[in-house]
């Protein structure tokens, strides 16, 4: 039986990632787990008498056949001190090294997927990584570049009870508003269904995919607003030429709904707060961000660092849990085709 190695950087050592690791990793021995950062903020989680549930390892190539957890730290975050439950320069240091790392062991063949926990995105920033957040630290480290992948976000069931999930592509992240309508492009549209429709096939799904329209009803037939007529709707005709199976452009105010009860596996949204806001009201706390386009399966958590509550045991690990069983998912589908 094939043993896959799942590359886990811990993120921000302050905030929630370490806590989530300690809390659902430790005796896990289905894959290889290769935790990447700093020891130290997981030694502080272990109680007096308690044994690290982690075999330290100088290096990927002392990595045994069997599963378990495993710890690389990079060898500058060794002496760094990082504040528990709150925002550091430190942290952004750490938690951009270990991607480095990370990135580094998924290009040498080492890791077969990747989890990244939470980072401060400002403090990844100060500390000399000149990146909005993971989609493109990962994007441009791997080649692909940020206009080769698609932000995706989905409801996750590890249990496959079957039940009905909302999951959401965006044409555009993090612009202004203001600014959408330019970005929403005929190019765009199409590669985030390309990447889309190859996601639904390796997660085993079928059906079309539902397109939001920009504007309001769609636009009603260009009366208020004429992005779907101009763009939109000759970007659809492209993909269903493609044999990419899409649907639209429909109003953002009922879609939804109907993807809620099964109709559509997936709907592509124009812009982050009109397809987010839906997923967040269904699946708030137990979403999984997956970035498509990548060379390698990489999902994390659909949550922040979570500064106000580290340490108190109440941050939910419902997230975390569905990133990890869709990684795990996403790898073995990437083997099965290989």
């Amino acid at each position: 039986m094939t043993v896959n190695t799942i590359c886990v950087t811990l993120g921000d050592p302050g905030g929630l990632g370490p806590e989530l690791v300690h809390r659902c990793l430790a005796g896990r021995t289905d894959a290889r787990y290769l935790l990447v950062g700093p020891e130290s903020c997981l030694k502080r989680l272990l109680g007096e008498e308690e044994v690290p549930y982690w075999t330290r390892v100088s290096s990927p190539d002392v990595l045994p056949e069997a599963g378990g957890v495993f710890l690389l730290e990079p060898p500058q975050l060794s002496r760094l001190g990082f504040p528990e439950g709150a925002a550091s320069m430190e942290g952004g240091l750490a938690a951009g090294v270990s991607l480095e790392k990370a990135i580094e062991l998924l290009q040498a063949g080492v890791a077969d997927g990747l989890l990244t926990c939470p980072l401060n995105k400002a403090m990844l920033q100060k500390a000399g990584f000149d990146f909005p957040g993971h989609t493109e630290f990962l994007a441009t480290r791997l080649g692909v570049g940020p206009e080769g992948v698609c932000m995706h976000l989905c409801g996750h069931d590890p249990n496959n009870e079957g039940r009905p999930l909302l999951r959401v592509s965006l044409v555009t992240t993090h612009p202004r508003l203001a600014d959408v309508p330019a970005l929403v492009t005929r190019e765009r549209i199409l590669r985030c269904l390309r990447l889309t429709r190859n996601f639904l096939k390796n997660i085993c799904l079928d059906g079309p995919i539902a397109v939001c329209g920009l504007n309001p009803h769609a636009g009603e037939s260009g009366r208020i607003g004429d992005e779907e007529i101009k763009t939109l709707i000759p970007a659809l005709k492209a993909a269903n030429d493609e044999g990419l199976l899409a649907e639209g452009p429909i109003p953002a105010d009922t879609v939804f709904h109907f993807a809620s009860t099964g109709k559509y596996p997936a709907v592509l949204a124009m812009y982050h707060d009109q397809g987010l806001g839906p997923l967040k009201l269904l699946h708030f706390g137990e979403a999984v961000n997956v970035t498509l386009g990548l060379p390698y399966p990489r999902t994390s958590p659909d949550h922040g660092t979570g500064y106000d509550v580290v340490g108190t045991g109440t941050a939910s690990t419902k997230s975390f849990e569905a990133a990890l069983d869709m990684v795990l998912k996403m790898v073995a589908s990437c083997g099965e085709q290989a």
